[in-house]
């Protein structure tokens, strides 16, 4: 039964942990006593769950790194102890038989250091200064990596060739004969040493990486000869590639011959968080590496978010920077003092022009720049009230934040009450999709994420109903495989960044195009396979917030650009109102909940709220809603996708006069040789006299 106060995943975790104790103590007495079947069970026992958990469980075996007590200290003590029971058992020659396998083990041992130095020195060769995607780097000769149990696990490959001496050791042990033991550690010579031989052949000219020398320049060449005039910068953690992503679809569409666009990346597990899109993309890890882009005809950089190492491109004078944000809402995050350090700040509509003026971050009203929501086209308009027998409501609330605010998420002190509300009228269908953060910072967000989720579970255990056919559920299968096949590259287990890098050359060019028809078809499949009736917990990538947009009728949400994306189709909102201010003073603070119902913490307004919905008549928002639409997101014409064109080109412009301005400065402060030249004969005639006869 598990320990009370601890969750079942935790109690197996400290069972394996203590069993891999136990079986140690059980080797230990046996091995002196010397009790052959036990010291057999428990040999053979602890190497089993050791490499069942390397292969299973490898962040438990971590926390017995932190200790010292790693997978080489663990098996090499196993060996030991066998080799110590052996020394205690009748009928083994200690001169004869034990001292060979005793040496045969030891250098089964170094060997196995021989490996490891080797794959560090293999990884070491293989990591390049430069990383790319959808860019053809043939020219850089790169190869396919070295199987993974050689390179890059250690421990696997430490217990998995050590079977061999150890299955040896026990057979000695049971039969006392040093035969079996010999074979066992030959076998395991063979393993590790061929093992080392092969991976060694990556140090080899032939499958080694290009220098940083060679691959920046093969970089700076590709880059004069792509040409590129737009850039997106981005540099984040793990799960924050979404801020990048949402641009993917806009970046793409300035694609042409005089606007080529590139996505320059910080961090290297970054390359592979993007999204499939056509785009080329560079990700330069080191700052020194990164300056090839100030002799590229780069002109403007695009900035989907703030980030410490923005500073460093910041630097490049040939570059203008524009700030675009990964979304707007009436939080302080929204208006950053940082973005002053930028050229222009690219805003959706007026309601951010006021934002930051009312701010005063240092952000000048001539560097903001109108340009709309261009991402926000696939979202449907307003058709009216629900007219089937259920009303889809869309819960999305944001997460929890850095500062602490508690008006910053609903989950914790609302969530709960929004959803038990939701629940408990029979004409809800409830799509739930929190944002992918939440719980990375309280702890207590996490927790009501889970009681939500597990209270949705329980209402729709409590529902029935028909449901799709089985066919439904196999177009859904059927449309994921093709939608995988155009946005996720198959990688082998081991391959590495070179090898990835080698696999995503340079795209066929109408990817793109064909992924926006799948995902629609994707989309439809996707909410064909599920009854209407049946709630729904949306935690994937699939299906987007856009697509829940166009499902749902209703949406309840937090401060948060969610609720101004929601604006562009006009459907009734709700906003719960956490952070303990009144409701006309949170009206105030934040203008993007003007046109919507406010909810307080115990969402007691969730029943009036469902009624407005069903009766139009009874919504007194509907003219609001219209209005702040077009103070958040701007006008419809021209649309936003022009207006963020011309804001493209205009930088652009901007850049290249700036450009200008300085070679022409340059040019007549710092005169050419043949100026110079010129200069010395006007002043001193003689002298040039003289260098002439010379």
């Amino acid at each position: 039964m598990p320990s009370a106060g601890l969750s079942p995943r935790r109690s197996t975790q400290l069972a394996a942990l203590l069993s891999i104790f136990v079986l140690f103590t059980a080797q230990i007495v046996s091995a002196l006593l010397p009790n052959v079947p036990v010291l057999i069970a428990a040999s053979a026992a602890g190497l089993a769950l050791d490499t069942y958990l390397q292969y299973r469980n490898p962040g438990l075996l971590a926390l017995l790194g932190k200790v010292r007590f790693d997978v080489t200290v663990r098996q090499l003590l196993r060996d030991m102890l066998i080799l110590v029971g052996l020394l205690r058992i009748d009928g083994i020659d200690a001169g004869s038989e034990q001292a060979p396998l005793l040496v045969a083990v030891c250098v089964f041992y170094a060997l196995h250091f021989a490996c490891q130095a080797a794959a560090v020195l293999v990884r070491r060769t293989r990591t390049l200064p430069i990383v790319t995607r959808n860019i053809d780097a043939s020219a850089l000769h790169l190869t396919a990596a070295p199987p993974r149990i050689l390179a890059r696990r250690q421990g696997h490959r430490l217990l998995t060739f050590s079977i061999p001496t150890t299955a040896g050791l026990l057979l000695t042990a049971a039969t006392a004969d040093g035969y079996w033991g010999g074979v066992g550690v030959g076998v395991a010579l063979a393993l590790v040493g061929g093992g080392t031989v092969y991976l060694a052949t990556w140090l080899l000219p032939k499958k080694r990486a290009k220098s940083e020398q060679k691959v920046t320049a093969w970089v700076d060449k590709w880059l004069a000869d792509y040409r590129p005039t737009v850039g997106m910068y981005f540099s984040g953690g793990t799960t924050s590639a979404y801020q990048a992503n949402m641009w993917l679809s806009t970046l793409s569409s300035i694609s042409s011959t005089e606007t080529r666009p590139l996505i320059v990346l910080r961090e290297r597990f970054m390359v592979q968080k993007i999204d499939a899109t056509d785009v080329p993309i560079i990700c330069f890890p080191k700052v020194t590496t990164m300056f090839s882009l100030e002799n590229s005809t780069l002109k403007m950089m695009l900035h989907p978010a703030n980030a410490a190492k923005t500073s460093q491109v910041l630097r490049i004078p040939t570059i203008k920077h524009a700030f675009i944000n990964h979304g707007e809402s009436d939080k302080l995050s929204s208006c950053n003092p940082y973005a002053k350090a930028y050229d222009e700040v690219w805003v959706a509509g007026p309601a951010a022009r006021e934002r930051y003026a009312l701010a005063e971050v240092g952000v000048e009203d001539k560097d903001i720049v109108e340009v709309g929501r261009p991402q926000l086209a696939p979202i449907r308009p307003y058709a009216g009230p629900p007219t089937g027998p259920y009303t889809t409501v869309l819960y999305a609330p944001t997460w929890e934040g850095w500062d602490g605010n508690p008006g910053n998420t609903s989950v914790v002190l609302a969530g709960e009450n929004i959803v038990r509300q939701l629940l408990a009228d029979d004409g809800v269908r409830l799509l739930y999709k929190p944002h992918p953060m939440t719980g990375s910072v309280d702890p207590r967000a996490g927790a009501a994420n889970e009681r939500i989720m597990a209270m949705i579970r329980e209402a729709n255990a409590q529902r029935s109903g028909s449901r799709p056919d089985a066919e439904a559920a196999a177009e859904l299968v059927r449309r994921s495989a093709e939608l995988d096949k155009l946005t996720k590259t198959a990688f082998r287990a081991g391959a590495d960044e070179m090898e990835r890098m080698l696999l995503q050359g340079a795209p066929r060019g109408d990817r793109e195009a064909a992924i926006a028809e799948a995902t629609l078809t994707w989309d439809k499949a996707y909410w064909a396979s599920f009854p209407e009736w049946e709630h729904q917990i949306i935690t994937d990538a699939r299906p987007a917030i856009f697509a829940c947009f166009n499902q749902a009728d209703l949406l309840i949400s937090d401060v948060s650009s969610v609720v101004s994306d929601w604006l562009s189709s006009e459907k009734p909102y709700a906003v719960a109102n956490t952070s303990g201010m009144p409701e006309e003073a949170f009206r105030i603070s934040f203008p993007t909940v003007s046109a919507g119902a406010i909810l307080t913490p115990s969402a007691d307004g969730v029943p009036a709220l469902l009624e407005s919905v069903r009766h139009p008549e009874k919504d007194l928002f509907t003219a609001a809603r219209s209005e702040l639409k077009e103070h958040l997101l701007g006008p419809s014409d021209p649309p936003s996708l022009a207006r963020f064109n011309a804001a493209v080109s205009a930088l652009c412009t901007a850049a290249d006069e700036r450009r200008v301005r300085m070679e022409s400065r340059l040019s007549s402060e710092i005169p050419s040789p043949r100026q110079e030249a010129a200069e010395e004969t006007a002043q001193d005639p003689n002298e040039a006299e003289e260098t002439a006869v010379g």
